[in-house]
């Protein structure tokens, strides 16, 4: 990659860190701040702080981080902590600017469900493009190195916590108001990140392998590969398909194997990246 167009590349990812900073404040201060619904990780913890100090939430966003962030420059990489910091700054000034706009609705659950739709897409591009606004991430990473939990069990027990504290302070109706967006906020962070058209990889078993392999290729555009295998109870030489197909072509190709082979073997699994190959790329940081 030549220098010009690296930069290019770092001023792209910034940008996209500062607008997702930006949607995150807009869910946070226009949407569930005004209606007491909370966020998980630190930004909750902040949130629930600014309401009993009656300090500027923006404060607490920024303090309560930077000794996560110092943790994470030394175990994580000075990149991650860098676009972190930018990140967590952006939100910080943004939510400030937002916090005198009245809240866009009264009515509770509306402002949960679209909260919670507005912050994913914030945080998600923020983790799309190598950020993070959430210290607890930081740690569980940390512990997750040392301990047998994953990132995803630890940060669940720490928002089960923050969650449960926005009962005492709020009330419990808030609460379940906040694991609403909570639960909102995460299923569209997901569909963020990985976007509409994630990819899966598709096994294929079949007699009539050839024809199936045609047809992806045919209809789909998608390359197959050809894997030999050989069957664990039969001990009969297997022909196995190899496809990445993204999720809204799965339907379809369900019908393409089905049309030729109503008796093959298939099993379908989730894909974290794709590189190269006749498969859009995705790559993004």
């Amino acid at each position: 990659m030549t220098r010009n167009n690296q930069i290019k590349r770092e001023i792209k990812r910034y940008i996209f860190l500062f607008i997702g900073s930006i949607l995150a404040a807009v869910g946070l201060e226009i949407f569930l701040i005004p209606n007491n619904i909370i966020d998980g990780g630190i930004v909750g913890v902040s949130i629930i702080a600014s309401y009993l100090t009656k300090l500027p939430l923006s404060i607490f966003i920024f303090i309560l981080n930077v000794p996560f962030l110092f943790l994470g420059y030394k175990q994580i990489g000075k990149t991650f902590v860098f676009s972190s910091l930018f990140s967590i700054i952006s939100l910080s000034v943004w939510v400030s600017v937002f916090h005198p706009i009245p809240g866009l609705t009264n009515d509770v659950l509306l402002a949960a469900v679209f909260g919670g739709i507005v912050l994913g897409i914030g945080v998600g591009i923020i983790i799309r493009y190598g950020g993070s606004l959430d210290g607890t991430e930081m740690v569980a990473i940390i512990i997750n190195k040392k301990k047998a939990f994953s990132v995803g069990e630890m940060v669940m027990f720490f928002n089960i916590f923050i969650l449960s504290s926005a009962g005492l302070v709020f009330g419990w109706d808030r609460a379940m108001y906040s694991l609403i967006a909570y639960f909102i906020a995460f299923k569209v962070i997901d569909v963020t990140i990985e976007g509409l058209d994630e990819a899966k990889a598709a096994f294929i078993i079949s007699e009539k392998a050839d024809e199936i392999a045609e047809a992806i290729t045919a209809r789909l555009g998608r390359g197959v590969t050809y894997i030999d295998g050989k069957g664990g109870f039969s001990r009969n030489e297997k022909t196995i398909l190899y496809s990445v197909v993204t999720r809204l072509e799965i339907s379809k190709l369900k019908s393409i194997i089905y049309d030729k082979d109503e008796n093959a073997f298939v099993t379908i699994n989730d894909v974290s990246d794709v590189m190269g190959g006749k498969h859009k790329k995705r790559a993004i940081h």
